[in-house]
């Protein structure tokens, strides 16, 4: 006799049976369905077998007895991130302001992070704050506002010990902002304007001092350059003068030349005497002396000089 045959005489017999037959049927292939269980990537659940841990379910699809298996977590093991609220600290030199963290940190080992701690973010929250007033306890107002590595650093490193138990890595600490009180505030703006005032008188100073010497130089360079001019000037004179001066000996060398080429007779000489006398008495000399040898030119010139010197010369 087959199943089917069976399931018909049944029915025939006793339709309320079948029914419940049907519905206990699809129950259980209901339970069948739900013990079967998709981890997706990144994810893990914690299984626990009749109340205790039993097996950490990784990526894939997993059988679990129903009624006697239990999910008790499923767990992400992305980094995650958390921000707390800001925390009052008192700096060393008896300043309280206010302080907020980041931390970002991984689930390495889910059942740890299932049965470690009641609440572990919680925790994370505390240990980070006690952590926080610590470090800041040893620094004062100006190394708080200027060691935020230093704080990051000692605190990932506090907080990664006191996590480790819980399965829990942390990755990073960032301290977020740090809020000083109002009047340290309102004083730290006045110093950052008596800052900026300074600068910018020191700036305009420079430029000032930077623009005398840039002057003075130029004035120094103009004078050099006025010098050069004259110097060159003087020397260009100078040579002007002698070049004047040899071309006039040149031609009177020349004409002494020519007259001695050209044989010139005593008539000659005597008119050249003349003529010289008459230059010479041209000048201011109201004295003058003809030697009665007219052709001796050199006496007399020198004679005629000699009064025209004498007569110019102021009398004592």
């Amino acid at each position: 006799m087959t199943v089917l045959n069976l399931f018909i005489r049944v029915l025939e017999v006793n339709p309320g049976a079948v029914a419940g037959l049907i519905i206990a049927f699809l129950v259980l292939l209901i339970i069948v369905a739900l013990s079967f269980r998709l981890v997706t990537q990144t994810k893990a659940m914690v299984v626990e077998r009749l109340g205790g841990y039993h097996k950490t379910l990784g990526v894939g699809v997993h059988f679990i007895i129903p009624v006697i298996d239990r999910v008790q977590k499923v767990v992400s093991l992305k980094e995650q991130v958390k921000d707390f609220d800001p925390q009052a600290v008192i700096t060393k030199d008896n300043v309280t302001m206010q302080i907020d963290t980041v931390v970002f940190f991984t689930i390495t080992d889910p059942k740890l992070y299932t049965y470690g701690t009641e609440n572990p973010l919680m925790a994370i929250e505390n240990i980070s704050a006690t952590t926080l007033r610590n470090i800041i306890g040893e620094l004062d107002l100006d190394e708080t506002l200027t060691s935020r590595d230093l704080i990051n650093t000692k605190m990932r490193q506090t907080l990664d010990e006191a996590t480790d138990p819980w399965g829990i890595k942390v990755t990073r600490v960032e301290v977020k902002n740090i809020i000083p009180p109002k009047d340290i505030r309102e004083s730290m703006e006045k110093q950052m304007r008596a800052e900026r005032e300074k600068r910018q008188t020191i700036l305009i100073a420079e430029g000032d001092k930077r623009s005398e010497i840039l002057r003075a130089e130029g004035d120094a360079e103009a004078l050099l350059l006025r010098a050069e001019a004259n110097k060159k000037e003087k020397i260009l004179q100078a040579e002007a003068e002698a070049t004047a001066i040899f071309k006039i000996k040149e031609a009177e060398a020349l004409g002494i030349k020519l007259i001695k080429e050209a044989a010139a007779d005593q008539t000659v000489m005597q008119i050249k005497s003349l003529e010289t006398l008459a230059l010479v008495a041209n000048g201011q000399a109201t004295k003058l002396v003809v030697p009665t040898n007219i052709t001796d030119l050199a006496s007399t010139v020198m004679m005629a000089a000699e009064f025209a010197k004498k007569e110019q010369e102021p009398k004592k």
